[in-house]
């Protein structure tokens, strides 16, 4: 099992790529503000969990890397409020996101409260 097959990763990734396609929408003038923040914190959920794949030897680093991913999850969660306040988003699609991405938080969290269970699944199927 790579980090690919998480359930958190799958989740954020394809998290990652609604709010891409979403925001293509947003105004030319939030290019550099809220659009790229929104995609930019979205991808690094899915990009810090895999660094936290090759972290999982170190308990301490492993964790770390989880939590970045919580807290980018967060940012994004954050850029959604943005996005609903300022009517680039819906009521409905700002509810379908924040859900997901409050799914994706739970799973880390899981991870990180239960991270032995975490890395034997990771290190069983390498056997």
């Amino acid at each position: 099992m790579g980090f690919r097959d998480l359930h958190a990763y799958k989740k954020g990734f394809k998290l990652a790529m609604e709010i891409f396609e979403i925001s293509k929408g947003f105004p030319v003038e939030e290019r550099y503000s809220l659009t790229d923040q929104i995609r930019r914190s979205s991808r690094s959920v899915c990009a810090n969990l895999g660094e936290s794949y090759r972290k999982r030897r170190y308990p301490k680093h492993f964790i770390s890397k989880l939590s970045d991913c919580d807290a980018e999850n967060t940012e994004t969660q954050i850029w959604l409020d943005f996005a609903l306040a300022f009517e680039y988003i819906n009521k409905d699609t700002y509810e379908r996101l924040r859900v997901n991405s409050e799914e994706v938080g739970k799973l880390l969290n899981h991870m990180m409260n239960n991270y032995e269970k975490a890395v034997d699944k990771f290190n069983a199927s390498r056997s």
